[in-house]
């Protein structure tokens, strides 16, 4: 064991962690959820340690082999060895000062190694004088946030690629297969396959561009504005350096926001960038449903169309195969949009210069975004490239029902339109041979109505061009 001393008073610290006295209360006082900080917020934090550190000894506030033990420390942290070393929990209090006090202390530990120190000589390191000069945590938790939100970005804007050329594909492959429509659960008119699967494609592809346009939002960072956004014990060239130096590093449009104060005390971006995260989840979410309803039976449901078989799907019922990969996705959806509502509180719920509920936000939207990426990588990978159609169904169903009816309304009228549909169901026959009986068109002009395929384009069927 170690002894450290801080504001309360001295603890004992086990020798052999990088982590000190600050990150022993916050295990202390925050056994919460269980889950740690996600990974790439730690990156994150650590890129701007190591930027700060360099702009300070370049500025001569700190002796260069020192900036450079604490860079060659963060590169370490930033490549994920140590990872075992950040240990507090992702829900805290002090809008991220624990998570902030822990990277400080690993980083001057490790630097303090890399010196020649032991680990807790802090008058060669310092995890607050030296790694977290001229900052605080409530200018660079929340830049840290913005940059792991925008890394984690790309990665989800890829799968989102991937999923919409998967559904485009399958539209192609299934542009000539009629079925019924449904609307309201009730049969509708009829619809090809592919122009269902071109909707899903549709709405990825608006999924795929409102991401693309967030990242915007998330290029205004804080980064020297200090405690509230005022820049107090910041030197000014440290200020405009170390954000050039971080977005160097972070490989992102990172920019100095023009009013730090608002930046550090409004948590807004976040709820945008979740609610977008929302859409995405809802989107997936209804096709998700929609590819269950379509594989529902197989023999007892709509069994229009059949999804890849991933696993057995019943302890109790032999040969049951279950739609897992869409459930899967549905409770991704859930999840999300339950964790946008939760962001959306902790951001109205700042107050004054601050918002204490940063790490609320970030626990949620990084993990919104891991989620929705591992979500539509199976959706896409695991599902939709297998899902096949079965043509006879399809073509059985949309036979057996009555959604014709419609495309005889310009041609009739719909008072007797209602009648051949009534009498189609009360003599359980079809529409065209209910309209014959009814001699409400001559024989051709009810065939060339009732053409199916002509009800899936615009126009009126059997009406000549």
């Amino acid at each position: 064991m170690r002894i450290e001393k801080d504001l309360l008073g001295e603890r004992e610290v086990p020798a052999d962690v990088y982590y000190g006295i600050h990150t022993l209360r916050a295990l202390e006082n925050f056994p919460l959820s269980g889950y740690k900080v996600a990974a790439v917020l730690v990156k994150a934090i650590a890129l701007i340690k190591k930027s700060a550190a360099e702009v300070n000894a370049e500025l001569g506030y700190l002796p260069k082999e020192l900036a450079q033990a604490i860079g060659t420390a963060a590169n370490e942290i930033m490549d994920g060895k140590w990872q075992d070393q950040f240990v507090v929990d992702a829900l805290q209090g002090g809008a991220g000062t624990s998570t902030n006090m822990n990277v400080n202390e690993v980083l001057a530990n490790r630097a303090i190694e890399i010196l020649g120190g032991s680990r807790g000589d802090y008058q060669l390191v310092h995890p607050l004088n030296h790694v977290n000069m001229h900052q605080s945590t409530n200018d660079v938790y929340p830049t840290a946030l913005r940059i792991a939100a925008i890394w984690l970005l790309k990665p989800l804007s890829d799968e989102c690629a991937a999923l919409q050329q998967a559904l485009q594909d399958k539209e192609a492959d299934f542009a000539g297969i009629i079925k019924v429509g449904r609307t309201e659960m009730q049969d509708a008119v009829p619809i090809m396959l592919g122009q269902e699967f071109s909707a899903y494609a549709g709405a990825i592809a608006r999924d795929r561009w409102r991401l693309y346009k967030v990242e915007e939002r998330l290029r205004q960072a804080a980064l020297g504005g200090t405690a509230i956004g005022t820049g107090l014990n910041a030197d000014k060239k440290y200020i405009y350096m170390v954000n050039d130096r971080v977005r160097q590093y972070a490989g992102v449009g990172l920019a100095r926001a023009e009013n730090m104060i608002d930046v550090i005390q409004n948590a807004d971006v976040f709820v945008e960038v979740s609610g977008l995260l929302k859409a995405l989840a809802v989107n997936l979410g209804k096709i998700a449903h929609d590819l269950r309803l379509m594989s529902s039976g197989p023999r007892a449901g709509l069994g229009e169309i059949r999804l890849p078989e991933r696993q057995a799907g019943s302890s109790i019922m032999p040969g049951k195969v279950n739609p897992i990969i869409p459930e899967a996705v549905n409770q991704v959806a859930f999840h999300v949009m339950a964790s946008d509502m939760a962001i959306a509180m902790a951001a109205q719920s700042g107050q004054l210069e601050l918002n204490a509920f940063m790490p609320l936000i970030a626990h949620h939207l990084l993990e919104s975004l891991s989620l929705l990426t591992n979500a539509v990588k199976i959706l896409h990978e695991f599902c939709i490239r297998g899902v096949t159609a079965n043509c006879e169904q399809c073509t059985a169903l949309l036979n057996n029902s009555q959604v014709s009816v419609t495309a005889l309304v310009p041609h009739i009228g719909y008072d007797l339109a209602s009648q051949v549909a009534r009498k189609a169901m009360e003599e359980n026959t079809t529409v065209r041979e209910a309209a014959i009986r009814l001699a409400v068109l001559p024989e051709e002009k009810i065939d060339a109505a009732l053409d199916p395929r002509a009800m899936t384009h615009p126009g009126i069927a059997g009406k000549p061009k």
